[in-house]
């Protein structure tokens, strides 16, 4: 019970420090384009779980990590999510007005500001990840190319125009992980690789390990977001439930059954869990963030 609470106040510190963080990283309110910086706090400020940010937090306790440093990546994964967020939502992608329980950016605003707020946020994300720190130049190069990888065609993207590429359509298990690697994984992956990377003194041994309990993390958060698409409803997920089922797109929960596909979750966790063998209890709350994968209701 103690390790539970223990948990909840770090996960609470956490959110709270990154939104600190983002809100001293943003532009300023008072900044020209006025309508474009008001939307884009709108929707980054005050919603979301902030797991990447969180899992750039823990895998930066394995080791010395540069504070400065650490407040960049996180914020850059962030932008990226949440730029991601904001184009999915609309009309041409996912058609969802619903996102964190508020309405989606699009609705909030024009669909117009929307795309524009996406593509302000994907520029300062690498605009913060290049900024200088006491890290080697070469490290930092590594860190920008890790979240460009993620969130390019051969990751975020690309995941998400398979994914629209297959409405209506069936896949088979291999398939649907193929496509959630890219989509919703590469950007998990990259989170927990940001975070080890802000560590001055980790080895590639310890980086491996890493990806590995990342890679699967990363399946099991989609899995359980299918599950939790069709269990919830829109007021306890943010956003509105059973948009998949509606969009005849291919899911586990569609593939396997909503049983197994909740054990498959579980079963992906313990594997991420395994991968943090070789580190003590500095890797903890990596472990517990693989278990709040998994328990979490939205």
């Amino acid at each position: 019970m103690k390790q539970r609470s223990d948990f909840t106040s770090w996960q609470k510190q956490a959110q709270t420090y990154t939104e600190q963080t983002l809100i001293r990283l943003l532009p300023p309110a008072s900044q020209l384009p006025a309508p474009l910086i008001e939307a884009m706090h709108y929707v980054m400020l005050d919603g979301g779980k902030r797991l990447r940010p969180m899992l750039v937090l823990a895998a930066a306790e394995l080791g010395n990590a540069i504070t400065e440093a650490v407040d960049y990546a996180l914020a850059a994964v962030e932008c990226i999510h949440i730029y991601s967020l904001v184009h999915d939502d609309m009309p041409e992608m996912d058609n969802d007005s619903l996102r964190h329980g508020k309405a989606a950016c699009h609705i909030q605003y024009t669909p117009a500001t929307a795309l524009l707020v996406g593509d302000a946020l994907q520029s300062m994300a690498f605009s913060l990840l290049s900024q200088p720190t006491s890290l080697a130049a070469t490290r930092q190069l590594h860190m920008i190319q890790t979240l460009a990888q993620a969130a390019g065609c051969n990751g975020m993207a690309g995941g998400q125009a398979i994914d629209l590429a297959h409405v209506g359509l069936s896949l088979n298990q291999t398939e649907l992980e193929c496509m959630h690697q890219l989509k919703t994984s590469a950007l998990i992956r990259a989170a927990v690789t940001l975070g080890g990377l802000c560590c001055q003194d980790i080895n590639q041994q310890a980086l491996t390990a890493l990806d590995n309990y990342a890679t699967h993390l990363g399946l099991a958060f989609q899995v359980i977001d299918d599950v939790l698409d069709y269990e919830q409803d829109s007021h306890i997920l943010g956003k509105t439930a059973g948009k998949d089922a509606q969009a005849n797109k291919p899911t586990y929960v569609s593939l396997m059954g909503l049983t197994t596909a909740r054990q498959y979750a579980e079963n992906l966790v313990q594997k991420a869990i395994d991968a943090l063998a070789g580190f003590d209890q500095r890797a903890v709350h990596l472990r517990s963030l693989a278990q709040f994968v998994v328990a979490r209701n939205h």
